[in-house]
């Protein structure tokens, strides 16, 4: 894999930054055969006081599956040592369920025929108020990727009033450029996710079939944009059965790595989303990526970066969440709706996938306070 690949042209006004950081990523994928590392390999990378690539590359690979019991103890020590017994409280809130993309894997595929909606910001104010009163203080806002919809205008105005209910506002919405993410940041914006999808760049342009996504790099670079606009945390993902999943984990890793040398301060966030079904497609599935697989990944992320937090989703079920923030996970979401509404009025539009664990935020503080660990809803106080 090279990075000198062919992708989908810029589009009129996306910033290139042209860092070098995509490049090292392909260069560095295109060297990974997750067949290559042996059982010792394995073994060293875990008597290592400190995690190299390889080392990585060797837990993510097959030879590693006889250590998972090792490697879930030396997570969950990792995770003592850094966190405690902390884990993050938070939902996400779907403002927009408009597309311009043609994702196959996404329920807001454009070509989907789904009940499509946005909320007004009076609707915005409304379900932000009813998460409030669960005692959530982490809200995650999301859109479609469709600018004539859903514009920079409208999400900070979207942010400005999260950030006067909640100690953390995340967004996760189409890339931006720099300027725009000064802008979400001034008007109350912490953190920022942006999803890869995969690293692949040729299976990348088979499953984004048309839309500004197609743009491998300006996705790519949305993380470098964002910390550069005053974001102070960024998320990496991929999704995880697109393609070989072992390659895209380990792009993901690499991509993280890279991200935290270049921008020391910056605090740094894995996801583990897998396929799911959706409305327009039931049959979607994660493929060869069971949840053992999955916690594999989880753990590899955990010794390799020690110091980054990693989120569950609830497109896992519950007792797997359960399971995962006790070893390794930090983040959990609680209480998730994925539609347009939901939360404060009733539902508008359709979701974005079905999800697995639909307990409310009540029923997932009791499950962690049953592991002995500690909800927390406010870690940050925005000065």
């Amino acid at each position: 894999m090279s990075a000198h690949f062919v992708h989908a042209p810029y589009q009129d006004g996306m910033e290139v930054i042209d860092s070098g950081i995509m490049g090292r990523i392909l260069d560095g994928v295109g060297r990974y055969d997750p067949a290559a590392p042996t059982e010792r390999d394995v073994a060293r990378a875990l008597g290592a006081d400190r995690l190299t690539l390889d080392d990585f590359a060797a837990l993510l690979s097959p030879a590693a599956r006889p250590f998972l019991e090792a490697m879930a103890v030396r997570a969950r020590a990792e995770r003592r040592r850094h966190f405690g017994t902390a884990v993050s409280l938070f939902t996400p809130l779907y403002l927009s369920n408009h597309c311009r993309n043609r994702c196959v894997y996404c329920g807001f595929n454009a070509a989907n025929r789904i009940r499509r909606a946005q909320l007004d910001l009076d609707s915005i104010d409304r379900e932000l108020a009813a998460i409030a009163a669960t005692g959530l203080q982490d809200v995650l806002l999301l859109t479609g990727e469709a600018r004539s919809m859903s514009g920079v205008a409208y999400i900070g105005e979207a942010v400005r009033l999260a950030a006067r209910r909640f100690a953390l506002v995340g967004i996760e919405v189409y890339p931006l450029n720099t300027d725009e993410y000064a802008y979400l940041n001034a008007c109350g914006a912490d953190y920022t996710c942006v999803f890869q999808e995969t690293y692949d760049p040729v299976r990348y342009l088979e499953v984004h079939a048309a839309g500004p996504k197609r743009v491998y790099p300006y996705r790519l670079d949305a993380q470098e944009r964002a910390l550069r606009g005053g974001m102070r945390s960024v998320a990496f993902a991929a999704l995880l059965g697109l393609a070989d999943f072992r390659k895209d984990a380990f792009a993901t890793g690499l991509h993280a790595h890279l991200i935290q040398r270049a921008y020391p301060w910056a605090e740094i966030s894995f996801s583990l989303p897998r396929l799911r079904p959706h409305v327009s497609n039931a049959a979607e599935n994660a493929g060869d990526v069971h949840e053992t697989e999955l916690l594999q990944v989880m753990l590899a992320y955990r010794l390799f970066m020690p110091h980054a937090a990693i989120t569950i989703s609830s497109r896992e079920r519950a007792g797997f969440r359960d399971h995962a923030v006790d070893l390794c996970a930090t983040r959990m979401s609680a209480g998730v709706r994925v539609d347009i509404g939901g939360h404060g009025e009733a539902e508008k539009g359709d979701g974005q996938f079905e999800i697995a664990d639909g307990r409310d935020v009540g029923a997932v503080h009791a499950a962690i306070v049953g592991r002995g660990l500690q909800p927390v809803y406010r870690d940050y106080i925005r000065t």
